[in-house]
């Protein structure tokens, strides 16, 4: 391998990712996956608007499948680019946020260690503002998401980063384009350690009848994006 092909196998950032580098050997690559471009909308049917995001807000929308959920978050602040590992050992890079001040992160709200999930009436994981309260796992920073049922925390800024509790892997990213001219979201695709398959058949009769026969549907078109506490009748906290 010539000195280019070695800069352009490691070069970050444009689109695809090649072979990494680590810790001398090299290792298995986690590429993004092409899920279909989804617009994001209000309750209403229009686009939504970036700028209406409010700051460490939850809200959901769901992609790439119709019973899939994602966790749509406005920081509050800039979401750099890291490097992350799934559980099998492949290693992608996260390419950080988008918007105006790169602030605004998404992925799956689905947890990866007991595939937890918001549902219409219960949700044991959610994005925490600041601590999350609990004597037997205490928090290992603030703002992160958290899940009641094993504890896991997961550190959205820094690709959903696994912080404390069992699960052994960053959440899967949902990849975002803003157009900054009409202040639009799509979702364009998935990266990361994938846990649908899994999810699906787990819950495959719960899930049956929450969405019905659409529930390993493809996304199509558009997305309806709501807070939380209106998606779900009861977020509980821990």
């Amino acid at each position: 391998m010539d000195r280019r092909e070695f800069v352009e196998a490691c070069a970050l950032g444009s689109g695809a990712l090649g072979a990494v580098l680590v810790s001398g050997a090299w290792a298995a690559s986690a590429v993004s996956r092409d899920r279909g471009r989804v617009l994001l909308v209000n309750d209403l049917g229009e686009p939504l608007k970036a700028s209406s995001l409010r700051p460490q807000v939850n809200y959901v929308f769901h992609y790439p499948f119709e019973a899939t959920p994602v966790f749509l978050l406005d920081l509050g602040k800039a979401a750099q680019p890291v490097a992350l590992q799934t559980r099998d050992r492949k290693t992608y890079q996260w390419p950080g946020g988008v918007g105006p001040r790169r602030s605004l992160v998404a992925f799956s709200a689905i947890c990866a260690h007991k595939l937890v999930y918001p549902t219409k009436e219960l949700s044991f994981i959610s994005f925490r503002k600041g601590a999350a309260i609990n004597p037997q796992t205490p928090s290992k920073g603030n703002d992160l998401i958290h899940c009641c049922a094993d504890h896991s925390q997961y550190d959205p800024a820094r690709g959903a980063q696994v912080l404390g509790g069992p699960a052994e892997q960053p959440l899967c990213a949902v990849l975002l384009e803003h157009d900054a001219k009409a202040d639009t979201l799509t979702a364009t695709g998935t990266l990361g350690g994938e846990l649908f398959d899994d999810f699906f058949q787990k819950y495959e009769m719960k899930i049956s009848l929450e969405v019905g026969p659409r529930a390993r549907q493809q996304v199509a078109g558009r997305s309806t994006v709501r807070e939380l506490e209106q998606f779900c009748r009861n977020p509980v906290r821990c």
